[in-house]
């Protein structure tokens, strides 16, 4: 499910200084802390000056979906933006990680330019907004969500309030 993090950010991209301006923010407390975060995961992570615009990478993830293979640029986007720090709001770009995924560029022009997936990231944006996302990842189960990455034991707590049964 797509929702909308920063949707009135511009094609161009803000960068995170003005974003965050007037919020006392450190940044580089905050890169460190996710970089820390990724780091234990084993993900890649990239320090960045700027946030794009994603609703295009939205809208063509959703249409990869429909696609044989299409899964793979979920990672590929998320490299481009969190690791390599590309705008992820630019059409060529995204065209250039399509083909990179084996996606037809051509079709993938096609999704972008008509904004046929437009309705579909629109249907996911109104039901993140009904499950109360305000940032990635969140989880939910039976109605509820915890947002943000979560400590196992919160993970556990949020399925057995759901119904989920303890499997050993």
């Amino acid at each position: 499910m797509h929702f909308p993090l920063h949707p009135d950010t511009p094609q161009d991209g803000q960068s995170l200084e003005a974003l965050f301006a007037g919020r006392d923010v450190d940044m580089d407390a905050m890169y460190q802390r996710m970089k820390g975060l990724m780091d234990a995961e084993g993900l890649p992570y990239g320090q960045r000056s700027h946030t794009y615009n994603s609703r295009l990478s939205q809208e063509l993830g959703k249409w990869a979906d429909t696609q044989p293979g299409g899964e793979a640029i979920h990672d590929a986007l998320y490299r481009a933006y969190f690791v390599d720090a590309v705008n992820v709001g630019d059409i060529e770009t995204l065209l250039k990680i399509a083909g990179a995924v084996g996606l037809d560029v051509e079709a993938a022009r096609e999704v972008l330019e008509s904004r046929s997936f437009s309705d579909a990231v629109d249907a996911d944006w109104d039901l993140s907004r009904r499950y109360g996302v305000t940032g990635v990842p969140t989880f939910v189960a039976g109605g509820q969500g915890v947002v943000g990455a979560q400590p196992y034991e919160t993970l556990e707590k949020l399925l057995e309030e759901a119904g989920a049964e303890l499997r050993n």
